[in-house]
This record gives structure tokens, C-alpha cells and sequence, in this order.
């Protein structure tokens, strides 16, 4: 009986990746995407999925590092709860550590605003071989400092290039940067983490009700909550002007987490599948190489093992 053929990683995965996933060839209205998304699963053959995508994860980490040609850059940006710091821990859970560093972008210092809206981000992004992971990130200056127009007043820009094509002019220079990186072997992947206004104010209550998670809790996500509209039509501009091929956003369902995970993990694992990653080869000088220095080990093991015979027998 012959036996089933195997299906493509990349057709595996693909219910969970397309329907999310957006490159600017379209047009792109947020309200169309759906929060409480479920993909046909339910809750026990979406962990079947993220810890067949965890195995998977951490072979093609280990094949990145090794062949240290490709970084991966991951981007993720949400309203406050959205589950953006549990969706990492989830998904990168028993990973290499070595292989990954995770940057969160707080409030910039000032440091950071003396220097361009880019560069805090630039010096983080990750070396070749490893994943770098954004919470948050540069994206924040299209989307905070637009809602919030005083906080443009602090970034000490001259103020005659403070004019209203100010964000059209932001997006062409990230977009610009995004396709250099792409040109330099950084893959990107971004992440925006589809959160319902119900289902955030039940997730600021459970903060509330549970006093191992009241640290979460701040006031000022209250008042970040009040504009909501404000944001919704931030982020939908974001989307619709920095979407490309090179460095597609993906609108994940947030409302369910464990759904959230499937789409993001099988979103990485399938760009990392593309890559033919594997580790280096050894060439016919080392492998000879590597022969003596067994037989060298090999003989000094036999000439341990003669001392110990020697020593026993006196």
C-alpha cells in the first residue's frame, strides 16, 4: 500500500497565513477584518499547531544561527492588551535564547530624541543569523505621536519640515528603510494585533480582578482607550501606506490568543521555510581534517584506559 504523500509545509499553513496577510496590492480597510477570527479551529487543534510550529520553529533557529546568511526581523505593534508580550512567550517558548533578542520600545529618551525618529530601532535591528523581535517599534511614530500631536512639538525637528505631509513622508522613509534591509537579507514580518474594544475593556477587568496581574494595569491606558477611533484610523493608514512584498503586514485576529498564536507562528515558520535554510557543509579538507583529530581521541581514549589496567594490576 503506498503511502500518503506528504503535504508542503507552506500549503500546510496557508489557511492561517493569506486571509491575514496584506502587500499594498489591494485596497486595505480595517473595519473588513474580522477580530474574533477562529480559522475553523478550536482551542485543543490550535495548541496541536502551535507545538507542531515550536518543533519547527526551533530547528529552522538553529539552521539560521548556523548558516548565519539571513536574519529575521519581527515587528509587533497593538492597542494596550492586544496580547503582544503573551503571543512572544508563547510562540518562542524553548527557543534558543542565544538565537534571539526581543526589544521593547517605551518612551524615547533623550538620547533617542536627539537623533532621528529611526534610530533607536536601526541599532537594535537583529545580526545576520538571528531573530530580532520589536514590541513595538518605529512604527509607534506614525502612531502615538499622530494621535498625540504634542509629542511631535519634543523631537526637536526644524520647524519648517514639520508640514503637513509629515506622515506621508514617514512612511516613504520607512518603507525605504524596509526595502534596504530586505535588500540585505533581513527578512520582515509585521504583525498587528487585531484587538475588539469589548474584548479589550474584558482583559483591563481581569488586570483589575487579578492582583498578580494588577502591575499591567495603568491609568493612562484608560486614557489611550478614549481614543480608540483615533488609533483604529492610525493604524489603518499605517497598513494601507507601508504594506509591500518585501515587508508584508499581517492583521491577526486578536480577540482569541491561542488563534493569534497560530496565525503569527505559522506565518514565521513559513518565511522561514522559504529560506532553504540548512547547516553549512563541510568541505573534503576539514572532513579530513576531522578524521585525524577522532583517531587522535580515538588512541588517547585507548591510552587512558591502558593507564587505569596498569594502575589496578599494581
Amino acid at each position: 500500500m503506498s503511502k500518503k504523500p506528504t503535504q508542503p509545509l507552506a500549503d500546510e499553513l496557508r489557511p492561517f497565513i493569506a486571509p491575514f496577510r496584506f502587500d499594498g496590492s489591494a485596497e486595505f480597510h480595517l473595519k473588513s477584518h474580522k477580530t474574533d477570527e477562529k480559522g475553523g479551529l478550536d482551542k485543543d487543534k490550535a495548541e496541536k499547531i502551535l507545538d507542531a510550529n515550536r518543533k519547527r520553529l526551533n530547528d529552522f533557529q538553529e539552521k539560521l544561527y548556523a548558516q548565519d546568511r539571513w536574519s529575521l526581523l519581527l515587528i509587533f505593534q497593538g492597542m494596550d492588551a492586544a496580547g503582544k508580550d503573551s503571543a512572544i512567550k508563547s510562540i518562542f517558548d524553548g527557543i534558543n535564547p542565544q538565537g534571539c533578542e526581543v526589544t521593547s520600545f517605551k518612551q524615547p529618551s533623550t538620547l533617542e530624541l536627539n537623533h532621528d525618529f529611526l534610530w533607536r530601532s536601526m541599532i537594535a535591528l537583529p545580526q545576520r543569523g538571528r531573530i530580532g523581535i520589536f514590541n513595538r517599534s518605529y512604527y509607534e511614530e506614525c502612531l502615538v505621536v499622530r494621535v498625540h500631536s504634542e509629542i511631535l512639538g519634543k523631537q526637536k525637528l526644524p520647524a519648517r519640515l514639520v508640514t503637513r505631509d509629515i506622515w506621508r513622508d514617514r512612511f516613504e522613509d520607512i518603507s525605504a528603510v524596509e526595502r534596504y534591509l530586505a535588500r540585505n537579507g533581513t527578512v520582515i514580518l509585521k504583525f498587528f494585533l487585531n484587538v475588539s474594544r469589548e474584548e479589550q475593556r474584558a482583559r483591563f477587568l481581569a488586570r483589575l480582578e487579578q492582583p498578580a496581574k494588577n502591575w499591567k494595569f495603568s491609568l493612562a491606558d484608560i486614557s489611550e482607550r478614549a481614543l480608540w477611533a483615533k488609533y483604529q484610523a492610525a493604524y489603518q493608514e499605517v497598513i494601507r501606506h507601508t504594506s509591500t512584498r518585501s515587508a508584508p503586514w499581517h492583521v491577526v485576529p486578536a480577540d482569541h490568543k491561542w488563534f493569534a498564536r497560530v496565525v503569527i507562528g505559522s506565518t514565521i515558520v513559513a518565511a522561514l521555510d522559504r529560506l532553504d535554510l540548512h547547516f553549512p557543509k563541510v568541505d573534503k579538507a576539514e572532513r579530513s581534517e576531522f578524521k585525524q583529530v577522532r583517531e587522535a581521541l580515538l588512541a588517547e581514549g585507548k591510552s587512558g584506559a591502558g593507564k587505569k589496567a596498569v594502575k589496578s594490576a599494581k
